[in-house]
C-alpha cells in the first residue's frame, strides 16, 4: 500500500478533525493516525472507534516526527495551537487546518511565526453536520464536497500538493482561493446563513406564542432552521474571527430587507414581486450550476 504521509496527526477528534482522520485510516492515506486532545475520555473512544491508531495526551510527544498535523479545533482556538505548536515543530513538518476563516489565522501566523512559514496550508472543507463530537466521525463526509486551499506567496508548492492529495484521498474536490476572498465568499454563503437561522429561532421563541409557532412548523421551517442546531460554540467563534466580513454581510441583507419592509408597509406589489422574481432566477441559477459540478464528476 502506498501512503501519502507516514504519520498524520490531529488536534482535536471532533466531527471535522475525526472525519478526516478515519477517512485516512480506511483509505489508507496515513500510515499511522494519532490523535491529541484535553479529553481523554473523548481520545480514548476515538481509539475504540476505530477513527485513530492512538492518541497522546502532550502536544509535544504528539507532534514528534509528523508529516503533517492537522489542526481541527475551534477557529479561535486554532490561533492559540499555532503559538503552541511554534516551538515544537520543525519546516519538515506541515501543518494545515480545518477552520471556517482564515484571515485570522494568517495574521496569527505572521506573529507568532515572524513571517507565515512555507510548511503552513490554511485549507476550509466545505462539509458538515448538526452533530458533534467523535461519534459523528465518517470517512465519507468530504466525499464530493468541497475543499478550499488558501496558499501564499510564502507556501511551499510540495506542502500544498501533499494537503491536496490527502483531501482528494477522502474524496473531497479541492480548489483554491486567495485567503481574504475566502473569507468574503464564506461570510456571504455560509456564515451569514447560521446568524439568520440563529436569529430567527432565538426571536420566534420569545414570541408569547412560541409553543403554536413550532407546533405548526412546516417543511420549509424546519430545512431554514436546520443549521440552528449547529454548535453555538463553534459559530460565536467563526462570526468573531470573521467580523469585518461578516458585518459586511449583514449590513448588506439588512438594507435589503430594509427595502423589502418598506415595499410591503406602501404595498408596492411590482417593486415585491420583482425582488422574489430575481430571487428565483438567482437561486435556479445556482442550481443549475451546482447539476453541472454533479455531472462533471460523473
Amino acid at each position: 500500500m502506498t501512503f501519502i504521509v507516514d504519520k498524520l496527526v490531529v488536534l482535536g477528534v471532533g466531527l471535522i478533525g475525526g472525519s478526516l482522520a478515519k477517512a485516512c485510516k480506511e483509505r489508507g492515506l496515513a500510515r499511522e493516525v494519532v490523535a491529541w486532545g484535553r479529553k481523554e475520555v473523548n481520545l480514548q473512544k476515538a481509539v475504540d472507534l476505530g477513527v485513530v491508531d492512538r492518541y497522546e495526551l502532550d502536544l509535544a510527544v504528539a507532534v514528534e516526527s509528523a508529516d503533517v498535523v492537522f489542526i481541527a479545533t475551534p477557529t479561535l482556538i486554532a490561533e492559540k495551537m499555532l503559538a503552541q505548536l511554534a516551538p515544537l515543530v520543525g519546516a519538515e513538518t506541515i501543518i494545515t487546518d480545518g477552520a471556517s476563516v482564515k484571515g485570522n489565522l494568517y495574521r496569527a501566523a505572521q506573529r507568532i511565526f515572524g513571517q507565515v512559514p512555507a510548511n503552513l496550508v490554511l485549507a476550509h472543507p466545505i462539509a458538515g453536520s448538526e452533530q458533534s463530537g467523535v461519534e459523528a466521525a465518517n470517512a465519507e463526509l468530504y466525499v464530493n464536497h468541497r475543499v478550499i486551499l488558501t496558499p501564499t506567496v510564502e507556501t511551499s508548492a510540495q506542502a500544498e500538493e501533499t494537503v491536496r492529495q490527502l483531501w482528494q484521498g477522502c474524496g473531497a474536490e479541492v480548489v483554491s482561493m486567495d485567503v481574504d476572498k475566502h473569507d468574503r465568499v464564506l461570510a456571504a454563503t455560509s456564515h451569514l446563513p447560521h446568524l439568520l437561522a440563529y436569529s430567527l429561532v432565538d426571536a420566534l421563541a420569545q414570541q408569547d406564542c412560541s409553543y403554536e409557532i413550532f407546533d405548526n412548523a412546516a417543511g420549509g421551517f424546519r430545512d431554514f432552521t436546520r443549521i440552528a442546531a449547529s454548535d453555538p460554540q463553534m459559530w460565536h467563534d467563526i462570526v468573531l474571527a470573521n467580523k469585518e466580513a461578516v458585518l459586511s454581510m449583514m449590513d448588506g441583507f439588512t438594507d435589503q430587507l430594509k427595502v423589502l419592509r418598506q415595499d410591503i408597509a406602501e404595498g408596492n406589489g411590482d417593486d415585491i414581486m420583482a425582488s422574489f422574481e430575481r430571487a428565483q432566477q438567482a437561486r435556479n441559477h445556482f442550481s443549475e450550476i451546482l447539476l453541472k459540478r454533479q455531472q462533471g464528476k460523473q
